[in-house]
This record gives C-alpha cells, structure tokens and sequence, in this order.
C-alpha cells in the first residue's frame, strides 16, 4: 500500500500559515503586555484615584528645562505609540482626571495660535510657528474629549466653533477633561488626550489619526512617553525638577 504524501503546494501552505502564526504571537504577546500593564492601572485610577496619589502630575507642572508645560492634572496613562489592538498605535497621551466630567482645568503648554473648526464640539489646535525643539519647522499642539458624553462642550466660552488664529499664551486656560467619544451617549473615561501633530509643509497640520504625522512628546515634556522605550514607568517630574 503506498503511503499517501502530501502535495508540495500544501506543505508550503501550511508552513507558511505556522510562520504566521510565530509571528503574529509575538507582536500579540508584546502588545498584550505593553499596554495591559497601563490598562490595569488607568482601571484602578479610575476606580479609586484617592488611592493613587503619587501617580499624578500636576497642571502647568514643567520638568527641568523642558518647553511645554503639563497641561492638566491626572494620571498619564497611555503613551504615544501603546496599542490598544493589533496594528493601531496610539498618536499621543491621555492624562485621566480621577474626576467627574467638567471638573478638571485644562491648560495651554506652549504659546501659539489656537484654532477650533465650526463643527469641533471637544477639540482644540494650536499652531506653533516655531518648534521650540527644531525652531526651522512649524508643529501644531492638539487637546481633544473636552465635552460630556452627549457632545456637549466644556471649552471656554472664549473659543466658540469657528475660532480661527486666536494668540494664547502658555497657561491660558482652555476648559475641561471630559469624556465625549464622538459619538453622543457612548462615553469614554474622562481625560485629555492630546498630541503633537506635524505641519503638512503648507500651513495646515496633517489627519491626527495616524501615528506617522504625530510626534514624539517625550523630549517636549522631559518624561518617558514614548511606549516603545517605557514598559511600566509612570511618567512622573523628578521631584526637583519643578520650576
């Protein structure tokens, strides 16, 4: 009786399909932890931020001789570049209040030209002329869920939709973390998320959505906020480090 082989076509196939399958667990196992570590910290922050005390910043907090400033107060709990499913990465930070929705102040960190489209219920931009850490380019300052879970607005009454190139020093205050997700009764937790976003070499700044036309925050804020060079540290100021 001949033994039964089988075609080369399919021994290639199923070869093929066990790379895959390494490879694919190894990106999942190191997504899977990157972020789940922070995911369990940004439950517990929320559940109980009374019991978490020293994993805060503070608003308008500086470290050392970095240019920005911390814009609110809170738990940075997702970094620039943490994946929160296969294939995405995240394009900035999210800084969660520990506070109902409307609570907790929201601050320029660098000083600008703060724009909020007509249709913007939750978010503002800023442009920066002048990149304080590469003065030849112009990079822009976004800060967004500044609304409750209905879409309804917590920015400042002086930058109603439709604010075009208003100067802002930094500091100035901007409204409130909220917890609009963009669509109305679909809440997320409360925070800011905000990010840097790079200038299309025309005057305009590029889709905030996607990773690659957003830039690192770290050397902006002088903390460890890039998730592919920080696993598990809380981003904190050095103590000393204030001004």
């Amino acid at each position: 009786m001949k033994k039964r082989r089988f075609p080369l076509v399919l021994k290639i196939f199923l070869s093929l399909g066990m790379v895959v399958a390494l490879v694919g667990g190894y990106y999942l196992y190191h997504w899977y932890t990157g972020s789940d570590a922070r995911s369990r910290r940004v439950i517990a922050w929320i559940r109980h931020p009374e019991e978490h005390p020293a994993w805060a910043v503070s608003a308008l907090e500086r470290c050392g001789e970095a240019p920005f400033l911390i814009p609110t107060e809170g738990y940075i709990g997702y970094l620039w570049g943490d994946s929160f499913r296969p294939g995405h990465k995240h394009q900035g930070i999210d800084i969660f209040a520990g506070s109902e929705a409307g609570v907790t102040p929201v601050y320029v960190v660098y000083p600008g030209y703060l724009t909020r489209m007509a249709d913007w219920k939750s978010t503002l931009i800023i442009r920066v002329p002048s990149d304080p850490l590469q003065p030849d380019r112009q990079i822009w300052t976004y800060y967004t869920h500044l609304a409750g879970p209905g879409g309804d607005s917590f920015i400042d009454a002086a930058f109603p939709p439709g604010t075009s190139e208003v100067y802002v020093e930094a500091g100035t205050f901007l409204g409130y973390q909220g917890n609009y997700s963009g669509t109305p009764g679909h809440p997320v937790g409360v925070h800011l998320h905000f990010s840097i976003v790079k200038d299309d070499g025309e005057g305009q700044f590029l889709n905030e959505l996607q990773i690659r036309n957003t830039l690192d925050p770290t050397p902006y804020f002088g903390l460890p906020l890039n998730a592919a060079d920080n696993q598990d540290t809380i981003p904190l100021c050095p103590k000393d480090s204030g001004e």
